[in-house]
Formats: C-alpha cells, structure tokens, sequence
C-alpha cells in the first residue's frame, strides 16, 4: 500500500465519520484523537503552508466545506 493509497482510506474514514455522525471528530475523545483528530491537524498544517500535493489539495478543501456544515454547535447557544 502506497502512501496516496492510505491518505485516500484515511479520507475516507473521516468522510463516513463526519457523514455518520453529523459532527466533526472530538480532541476530547482519545479514539477520535488518535484516530481524526492527528490526521486533521497534519494535513490542514500541509493545506496551508501550500506544501500539501496538488492531487490532496481538491479532496481537502471538499473535506474542509463538509466539516464547515457539520460543526459542533453549543446546546446553550
């Protein structure tokens, strides 16, 4: 397995997570942590430092408008 074959199954998880939960991964959950989380915050560092691959770039920011939609509203608001 390449490496672009297992950004691509570790986007994939995060869609169907996102999608299936209709929220975005929780820093406060160590399973989602180590699983999400990690992975989010590296890849939106490459995203906009500019050094991410032309390729992930496309998929990314279709990621990013998905957790825009799906983020975590307070309760109390």
């Amino acid at each position: 397995m390449t490496q672009d074959d297992r950004w691509q199954a570790r986007y994939e998880e995060v869609v169907a997570f996102i999608e299936a939960n209709k929220r975005t991964p929780s820093k406060y959950d160590a399973k989602e942590r180590g699983r999400y989380v990690n992975w989010l915050r590296h890849n939106r560092k490459l995203y906009n430092s500019g050094e991410m691959k032309e390729e992930r770039r496309a998929q990314f920011e279709k990621l990013l408008i998905l957790m825009k939609a799906n983020k975590h509203k307070n309760q109390y608001v």
